[in-house]
């Protein structure tokens, strides 16, 4: 019996299914070549990195420093004499009052020039005194011989006047008359140039005597500013306050200018405060800052600020605005909250290590999903202890992982795993 037989399908055959397959296959890698994701992955997961969610909220411009407890003042004692250290009168850590003897030396040599001072203050003493006896003498002697002069001169001219009157009635010769005008107008003339020669005497012991009192005045004074050496020996205390070191021994023997110690002023206290130096441009005086202390608030303020940076960080003084803790230490420190600007409301981050992986350049941003976080550029402004002021690149709500960067090698796209 005949049967039918069926024709194939030729479409279906084994040939063309290989090359339809075939053509699936190829078309799917073009299309990952031209439209697939090609950014670098890295598989990390979730429980080994920090992911913080960005807020909206007020900015406090501030930043964390720390300060050391100093006296408000602090005075250092130089030796304003050298000399051999006799005694110590005072120990270092005890309070001292203003004129308090703290340590005595001593000075041969300075003995000495004293000695010689005083002995030419007395050789000029002696001369001035001298002078001052020539000179009375020498005025008494010309004053007698004055007086002798005036006497001589009177006589002469009352002969003088006598002849006058007798030559004109004829008693007298012309020669007699004309003798006697002669001699009173020579003693006219000799005494005129003694009052002259007293005058000019006079002048001459004048300063002579000027000059030995200057000069014995320079020598008193000199022998006072050694005494006042003398007297330097013995140094004293210049303030009321704590004396905090003491450096010289007995039997020690100090030059002049040699540092001894100091004393602290603790009437009040200070704080020096180290910043780094990233904050330079924006920290002038006046600044606020506070810090806790045993249950209380105590507010501060930037009254100094030294340009010198050292290590990366300069140094301020901040002194005490209302009141100072009463059982505070010198070398104990604080940790401050130093405001640079008013508060106000930004796009915040919080801090975390990404910051020195990037540069705060840009972060890795978390999809919705979940499941994956990619790189974006971002902008930061300022920052404080605890959050960076974000200026662009992110938006509130959004999250980002904060943790460090260090282990990711930059890669475009993190694949994130429970």
């Amino acid at each position: 019996m005949d049967r039918v037989i069926e024709k194939k399908n030729r479409l279906l055959s084994k040939r063309n299914i290989w090359i339809m397959v075939g053509g699936i296959l190829a078309a799917l890698v073009i299309y990952n070549i031209f439209f697939g994701d090609k950014s670098s992955k890295l598989n990390v997961e979730k429980e080994k990195i920090t992911i913080e969610t960005i807020e909206k909220d007020v900015f406090k411009d501030y930043i964390a420093v720390i300060g050391t407890v100093e006296p408000i003042k602090t005075i250092y004692l130089d030796a304003v004499e050298g000399g051999r250290v006799e005694d110590i009168m005072i120990e270092e850590g005890n309070m001292v009052e203003k004129g308090d003897e703290i340590i005595r030396l001593s000075n041969t040599d300075l003995m000495l020039q004293i000695s010689n001072n005083e002995a030419q203050v007395a050789r000029a003493i002696n001369e001035l005194r001298q002078a001052r006896l020539q000179m009375q003498q020498q005025q008494l002697n010309n004053e007698s011989e004055l007086i002798d002069l005036q006497r001589e001169l009177n006589k002469q001219r009352r002969e003088y006047e006598n002849n006058e009157r007798l030559y004109k009635n004829e008693h007298i010769s012309y020669e007699e008359y004309k003798q006697s005008k002669e001699r009173h107008e020579a003693t006219v003339k000799k005494f005129d140039l003694f009052k002259k020669a007293q005058k000019q005497d006079s002048i001459f012991r004048a300063i002579q005597i000027e000059g030995l009192e200057k000069s014995v005045d320079r020598l008193e004074k000199s022998v006072d500013v050694v005494r006042d050496k003398l007297e330097n020996l013995n140094v004293q205390a210049p303030v009321h306050g704590e004396l905090a070191s003491l450096n010289p021994e007995e039997g020690q023997v100090i030059n002049y200018g040699e540092r001894i110690g100091k004393i602290n002023i603790l009437d009040d206290y200070k704080l020096n405060v180290e910043i780094d130096e990233h904050y330079i441009s924006r920290v002038r005086n006046g600044l606020p800052g506070s810090f806790d202390y045993s249950g209380s608030n105590y507010d501060l303020k930037l009254v100094k600020k030294y340009p010198e940076v050292n290590q990366g960080k300069f140094t301020v003084d901040m002194v005490f605005t209302n009141h100072t803790p009463e059982d505070i230490n010198i070398g104990q420190t604080f940790r401050i909250k130093l405001e640079l600007g008013q508060s106000k409301t930004a796009v915040l981050i919080p801090r975390g290590g990404f910051y020195q992986s990037t540069g705060g350049q840009w972060v890795y941003v978390v999809d919705e999903s979940g499941d994956f976080a990619t790189k974006r550029n971002i902008r930061i402004g300022r920052q404080n202890p605890q959050y960076y002021e974000v200026i662009e690149g992110l938006q509130p709500g959004e999250k980002v992982i904060v943790s460090s960067y260090d282990n990711f090698n930059e890669v475009d796209k993190l694949m994130l795993k429970d």
